[in-house]
């Protein structure tokens, strides 16, 4: 089975996007900030990891650009969940290694497109 880290500061998200990701067939961990997921991810690296831009302690962004230099960690695939919608935003996330970027609020549907899209469903 996959695994997935949801990194978001909002309880309520970390709530929904679990409950889809357990439909579609993906264990998960959750982290309410960049840091601790951070944590997580040098202990037991994630398939997938959904990830929020703006919260406390250490960002997405930052958080994103950490992964990508930990040891296999250009392994999971980051998908960008965020409310950040600007061109600039979206540029620089892909730079710093998203595979892909969704808008809040999401769904099911939204979330199945994007991990079929990034090929984990």
């Amino acid at each position: 089975m996959k695994s997935c880290l949801i990194v978001d500061d909002s309880k309520v998200i970390r709530m929904v996007a679990k409950k889809i990701l357990h439909e579609l067939g993906f264990n998960t961990e959750e982290a309410e900030d960049g840091q601790v997921a951070y944590d997580l991810c040098k202990k037991n690296l994630p398939d997938a990891v959904l990830l929020d831009w703006n919260m406390p302690v250490m960002s997405g962004i930052d958080f994103l650009r950490e992964l990508r230099k930990l040891p296999g960690g250009d392994g999971p695939v980051v998908v960008f969940c965020t409310t950040e919608n600007d061109i600039e935003h979206i540029q620089e996330a892909i730079l710093a290694g998203a595979n892909e970027y969704i808008m809040k609020p999401f769904d099911s549907e939204i979330l199945q497109a994007k991990f079929t899209q990034v090929g984990l469903l």
